[in-house]
């Protein structure tokens, strides 16, 4: 494997782990059927966000500092259509990245909501994570 593979399949796999960590924590929180819904419909917006950087370095497009799902499926779209047309409407995440998280215009999420939330950064990682895991996978382990 040349050094730049090496670095680039490093920078793949610490997407792919912070993406995981977002999602288990969100995971986690609905699991335990808490109050703390705009935390789980803010990590699970996260976590899509990451999965889609991770596909995106991987096929070393070049993507802006963005919160933006809509965004980052238009640059997936240059390497892998269908996924990203499969993946667009999870593009409902995208208030809870930002918007959610400050007193504001939005009303406090439901439980409903942030199970949708959930969903749809499952609906992510579910799509992204195979096409990955080859890389993902350490030999050495």
């Amino acid at each position: 494997m040349q050094p730049r593979e090496g670095a680039l399949l490093d920078l793949v796999r610490r997407w792919t782990e912070k993406a995981d960590k977002d999602f288990a924590l969100a995971e986690h929180l609905a699991a335990e059927g808490c109050c703390y819904c705009e935390a789980i419909g803010f990590n699970s917006q996260q976590a899509a966000e990451k999965y889609l950087k991770a596909l995106l370095v991987f096929h070393q497009v070049a993507f802006p500092r963005t919160h933006s799902l809509g965004e980052l499926l238009d640059l997936v779209h240059t390497a892998q259509p269908a996924i990203a047309e499969y993946l667009r409407d999870v593009t409902a995440l995208n208030p809870y990245g930002v918007e959610y998280r400050y007193p504001g215009d939005f009303p406090d999420m439901s439980q409903e909501e942030a199970l949708t939330a959930l969903g749809l950064a499952s609906k992510v990682r579910d799509a992204v994570v195979p096409i990955l895991r080859p890389l993902l996978q350490d030999p050495a382990r």
